[in-house]
């Protein structure tokens, strides 16, 4: 099995930036679509960003597309998420998680194992 540790999360003002990243131990995650969801408070948990297990291939929700930017080294196991432009509607726990398949998967029920997640805050 694959545990996720995200990190990177934190408080940031409104137009700043995060990079998050999300660090796979276990076994390689490499041949496994990847995804950021979020969740924030007294909100339902919400598709982020997906990209596919050779990175050939990208897919971002509409609120964040044009700001964030997923990306993957499966040499390093690790995913990330860079966020730009930050808005406070951007503040939750970002979660990254991983689904056994090649695709795109932007449906949570699609995926096979989550990270415990990272809060980020945005200020106005």
């Amino acid at each position: 099995q694959v545990q996720l540790v995200e990190s990177g999360g934190g408080l940031v003002q409104a137009g700043g930036s995060l990079r998050l990243s999300c660090a796979a131990s276990g076994r390689t995650f490499s041949g496994h679509a990847m995804g950021w969801f979020r969740q924030a408070p007294g909100k339902e948990r919400e598709f982020v960003a997906a990209i596919r297990w050779n990175a050939v291939g990208t897919s971002y929700a509409t609120s964040v597309k044009g700001r964030f930017t997923i990306s993957r080294d499966n040499a390093g196991n690790t995913l990330y998420l860079q966020m730009n432009s930050l808005k406070p509607e951007d503040t939750a726990v970002y979660r990254c998680a991983g689904a056994v398949q090649y695709g795109l998967v932007d449906r949570e029920s699609s995926y096979d194992y989550w990270g415990q997640g990272t809060q980020v805050t945005v200020s106005s």
